[in-house]
């Protein structure tokens, strides 16, 4: 049904697990975990632009802010005279609303895929999404772009003696997928892997937003709306990885992880660039005011008057 989400997804997996497993062999833990974060990079960077499109549509959206309230005052019992009025407010500074939820509309069905993708690779038990697959047809059954051979490698790989399929409340049956590749890996094992990702994806969440409502003008952090969206960004969606993370296989959490890292960084980086462009933009006005008021010590020109007939 989503093949057309899925293959491109493993098919850049594809790619990257080559790259690395030339360095570091096909079956090391380490080749997954690399090809897995850099499968992340590889979608953030293709929604480079339209993230930098949707920080710029936030900042203007509260730039907007005082002009939106001036026209809800003038208009205070006509919601449609409102509407309209503001539309045609968006409409004359080029502000575009869509602009500032498409990179999560993208990024909501890539993260669908991956999910998919990775949980593929073991399609043993019979939870939500698995097929119920014996150990021997999983282990020689293609996934997308894998081979049977690749998805015994990923069967093999481990991290600190762990599957990075594996999530610590799989089932039995699903764990003794992994008995041909390695061992039957304990709960243990998994957790010791899982549960530190866990802390550091949901300290990146709450680090990115912090950095994202520092930015937020006085106004807009004093809009109820936008208090409540601040909160769940701060507190309940960090809490939502701890309580989400043992159900996630530890690819999963490594997508996380490497998804929070990016995100950190490439605010800093877009953030800087709006400030130097700002600060260029006020400079620019600044001279250009400067450069038309009269030089100190000379009478500013004035035009003079026509003289009146009689």
């Amino acid at each position: 049904m989503l093949d057309f989400i899925y293959f491109p997804v493993s098919g850049i997996l594809w790619i990257w697990h080559a790259v690395f497993g030339f360095a570091f062999g096909p079956d090391s833990g380490l080749t997954w975990v690399l090809a897995v974060t850099f499968l992340v990079f590889t979608l953030r960077a293709l929604l480079y632009v339209p993230a930098v499109k949707q920080i710029r549509t936030a900042r203007q959206m509260q730039e907007l802010q005082p002009q939106i309230k001036a026209l809800q005052k003038r208009y205070p019992g006509d919601r449609q005279r409102q509407a309209l009025e503001i539309q045609k407010l968006q409409k004359e500074h080029g502000f575009n609303p869509l602009m500032g939820c498409l990179p999560i509309l993208v990024q909501a069905p890539v993260f669908i895929g991956l999910l998919h993708v990775l949980r593929s690779f073991n399609r043993t038990g019979d939870g939500f999404g698995q097929l119920g697959m014996s150990p021997e047809a999983n282990a020689s059954t293609p996934n997308y772009f894998f081979s049977v051979d690749e998805v015994q490698s990923f069967l093999s790989a481990r991290v600190f003696g762990a599957p990075i399929s594996a999530w610590i409340t799989q089932p039995r049956e699903a764990l003794e997928a992994f008995a041909p590749f390695g061992g039957i890996p304990s709960v243990a094992s998994i957790a010791a892997v899982a549960i530190p990702l866990m802390v550091a994806a949901g300290i990146a969440t709450h680090a990115n937003a912090r950095a994202s409502i520092r930015r937020q003008s006085q106004a807009a952090q004093e809009n109820p709306q936008a208090a409540i969206m601040n909160r769940l960004m701060l507190w309940v969606f960090p809490l939502g990885v701890l309580v989400g993370g043992p159900f996630l296989p530890i690819a999963i959490l490594i997508y996380w992880v490497s998804n929070n890292l990016w995100t950190y960084g490439q605010q800093h980086l877009v953030f800087r660039r709006i400030d130097a462009e700002e600060d260029a933009r006020q400079r620019k006005i600044t001279a250009e005011q400067a450069s038309a008021a009269p030089r100190p010590g000379v009478r500013p020109a004035h035009a003079r008057r026509p003289k009146r007939r009689r």
